[in-house]
Formats: structure tokens, C-alpha cells, sequence
């Protein structure tokens, strides 16, 4: 029986993790959450991860911590705050990577991100493929904090007591995703703007929709988490974890309102802000390593999130 904990298990990554490792019989799986707590069981804990007493406290006695805490949002905060994504992430992975040590948890994953890559290249990027100078300046702060977190989680396997995995998973969707239209990523915002749009009727795009994305369903990454656990027998290495393929926004957009079945047109706005920027992954690493590669293609991750938006998003 290995017990597991997830930080952030009420958030979009942390909670689809929480829900399927919980299945396993072999798992003892326990989450922290901040001020959501979406289920009444007894293995939810309320935890402020920028406390060091806390998170020492929380964090003893697990044999894998999955860290899937961090500050999110959507292309307007990106821009016009983009501090809010450094501060408290920085606090909370040095305090979760000194709690590895301090409490001998033996496997750790953290979550990593795709925007320490340079951008706009036609291939995708393979993990050696990251460069300093290449770091995109609309990402600087966020990318900046990642490469910190990485430095350091080699730093403390290096002290020999906690063996590290660090995940740079592309963009995600998917079930407990932010259907919300100022703190959503592209894909939950659009997946709004389609659901709610009337029949026959138009919705707006920010930007021109040209910008590539390389987007994966939840439930690879968590295929992706759970193997990991399973099969680790490296003391440290870093995965890419994506669909390897990315495509077009206003691409996946049309595929969205396809998929919905409704009559809407597009309409794109370049005063709107967006991000225009494009990467995809080589995740040959994982396939090799690890085992692994993604099984839901874009289309069928389209039709699934949108059943799932259907059955659990109440409208407005």
C-alpha cells in the first residue's frame, strides 16, 4: 500500500489525479485543497502551502507526492499580471521540495511547464531543447520560477533521499477544467463561448486564432502519473507529456463547434488579448522510458469534455 499525496487535489490537474488514483486498491491517496473542497471525504485537507509548519506537518509519512498546486489563469492575467503566477508557486515548491527531504518521502512528481521552451519552432521540442536566452518575454516570470523548481528538485535528489520526476506537460483540457471566460485557458473559454452560444448565433475569438497549441486530455497525463509511480527506477529525469501535435486555435475552436452540433460562426478579434505563441513536444523520451503515449486523439478529447461540460456545468 503506497500512500500518495496530491497538493492542489481540488484544482483541474490535482483533482482529475485524485479521483483515479483513488480507484486503486494498492493506493492510500490523500489531497490538499486551499478554499474548494469538493467532496466531504476525509482524506481532503485544508492546507496553506505557503506555510512551512504546514506543509511540514501535512506531508509526513507519504511514499509519493505528486505536486499540483500552483497559481492559474488565462491570457489577460498573463499579460496584465503576470506576477501572480511567481510569488506563490515560488513559496510553495521550495517548501513541498525541503518537506520531501525533511519527511524521507522516497518518489516525488512535480509539475512542470512547456513555457521555458523557445517558441514558434516548425519541430517539436525535445527536453534538451530548453535555453535561457529563448525563454519567451510574455512567459519570463512563470518560466523562470519552473526552471528554478527543476534546479531544485536535482539538487535534493542529489542529497539522496527523495528520487524526482518532473513532468512539462503541454497545454491540458478536460473534465474539472476553468469553464470561465476571464480565467479560463483558450480551450475552457471557448468551450464556453460554443456551449452557451444560441443556435445559429456568432461568437468572438481573441486574436486571429493562428497560434498553434499542443493539446492533451487529462486522462493521458494521469495515465502518464500513474506509470510513473508504478515504474520509477531513475533517481531524477524530466518528461515532456503531450499530443506531440499541435494545431491552430481557430482550428481547435471549429472542431469544438462541430462537435457541439450547433450552427455558430467565428468571428476574431486582434484587440483582444491572446498569446502568440506556438510549441509542440517530442514525447519520444516518455514513450521510450517510461512507456507511454497519449491514447485520445483531439477529436475524441473534444467530444468527451464536452459531454462532461453538458452533465456538470450548469448554465447560465
Amino acid at each position: 500500500m503506497k500512500r500518495i499525496l496530491i497538493t492542489g487535489a481540488s484544482g483541474f490537474i490535482g483533482r482529475n489525479l485524485f479521483e483515479r488514483l483513488s480507484e486503486r486498491s494498492d493506493f492510500e491517496v490523500w489531497g490538499t485543497y486551499n478554499t474548494r473542497k469538493f467532496s466531504d471525504s476525509p482524506r481532503l485537507i485544508k492546507a496553506d502551502l505557503t506555510q512551512k509548519e504546514t506543509v511540514k506537518d501535512i506531508t509526513k509519512g507519504f511514499d509519493v507526492m505528486i505536486h499540483a498546486a500552483s497559481v492559474t489563469s488565462g491570457a489577460k492575467d498573463i499579460r496584465e499580471r503576470p506576477y501572480i503566477h511567481v510569488t506563490d508557486s515560488m513559496i510553495m515548491n521550495t517548501l513541498l521540495l525541503e518537506a520531501c527531504y525533511t519527511n524521507a518521502i522516497p518518489q516525488g512528481v512535480f509539475l512542470s511547464c512547456t513555457i521555458l521552451y523557445p517558441m514558434n519552432r516548425e519541430q517539436p521540442v525535445k527536453e534538451e531543447d530548453f535555453d535561457h536566452s529563448q525563454i519567451h518575454p510574455i512567459y519570463l516570470g512563470g518560466a523562470m520560477m519552473k526552471v528554478a523548481l527543476e534546479t531544485l528538485t536535482k539538487f535534493y535528489t542529489n542529497l539522496k533521499k527523495t528520487k524526482f520526476t518532473v513532468v512539462r506537460h503541454s497545454n491540458m483540457y478536460g473534465p474539472h477544467d476553468k469553464y470561465d471566460l476571464e480565467k479560463s485557458h483558450m480551450f475552457g473559454a471557448n468551450v464556453t463561448k460554443v456551449m452557451t452560444a444560441p443556435e445559429g448565433g456568432t461568437i468572438t475569438v481573441w486574436g486571429e486564432g493562428r497560434e498553434k497549441r499542443d493539446l492533451l486530455y487529462i486522462a493521458d497525463l494521469v495515465d502518464f502519473v500513474e506509470l510513473v509511480i508504478d515504474k520509477q527506477n531513475w533517481d531524477h529525469e524530466i518528461f515532456n507529456v503531450g499530443l506531440s501535435e499541435a494545431y491552430p486555435v481557430r482550428d481547435v475552436i471549429a472542431k469544438i463547434v462541430e462537435a457541439s452540433g450547433k450552427n455558430i460562426k467565428l468571428e476574431f478579434d486582434s484587440s483582444k488579448p491572446t498569446l502568440p505563441v506556438s510549441v509542440s513536444l517530442d514525447i519520444s523520451k516518455a514513450k521510450s522510458i517510461v512507456g507511454w503515449v497519449p491514447k485520445i486523439t483531439l477529436g475524441e478529447g473534444i467530444k468527451k469534455t464536452l459531454a462532461w461540460y453538458a452533465s456538470n456545468i450548469k448554465k447560465p
